[in-house]
């Protein structure tokens, strides 16, 4: 971890970004059933909740997809199977995560949560330059949105206690690249620490 980055942050930089946090990833037999995500849930209730008593903005994407398929782009050549159809119940936010009022929730199409959304039209808005990733999947839509941050010049911080990957060993060897390449990995007591 490099924890001694983190002495450059500033909390009213911040805001939070919870990653597809949904049912089609977390819940118990989902099609893309990430391990340990159902595990990070209460760490980053608790993550939240400290957040939104420091001010510090909450903001959610939600992958979702037209039924019609016709947005997926390439996703389905891969090995992954149809997800996040819009009205389904596997696109929903999980319940033990729910946004709150003031809370803000960024829809997207694709593994990035600024490529074609509104995320930095919001972040500007906000003035937030430093990002703190949550979510899953560690090695898709974390990294994707990690990479696309730091190319726009927004610190990032993966909180490696409040991620999960697609696969264990997947979800380690991404966290490292994120630190070594993109921006720091820190846990979230070490930045209820720094935020107290």
């Amino acid at each position: 971890m490099s924890v001694n980055n983190l002495v450059k942050i500033d909390k009213r930089d911040c805001a939070i970004i919870v990653i597809d946090m949904q049912n089609d990833f977390i819940a118990m037999g989902a099609p893309i059933e990430c391990p340990g995500g159902r595990d990070i849930i209460p760490v980053l209730s608790k993550l939240l909740n400290f957040a939104r008593t420091k001010n510090i903005p909450v903001i959610y994407t939600q992958e979702m997809h037209r039924i019609q398929k016709v947005d997926f782009g390439m996703e389905l050549e891969r090995e992954e199977p149809e997800h996040c159809l819009e009205g389904s119940i596997g696109v929903q936010l999980i319940d033990a995560l729910s946004p709150e009022p003031g809370d803000y929730v960024i829809p997207k199409r694709r593994y990035s949560a600024f490529y074609c959304t509104d995320l930095e039209i919001l972040l500007k808005g906000l003035k937030k330059n430093t990002l703190i990733i949550t979510g899953a999947a560690t090695n898709v839509c974390v990294y994707a949105t990690c990479l696309d941050a730091q190319q726009r010049d927004y610190r990032v911080v993966a909180v490696a206690d409040c991620v999960a990957g697609t696969d264990r060993d997947l979800h380690k060897a991404f966290l490292r690249n994120i630190e070594y390449v993109l921006g720091d990995v820190a846990t979230a007591e070490e930045l209820q620490i720094l935020f107290a």
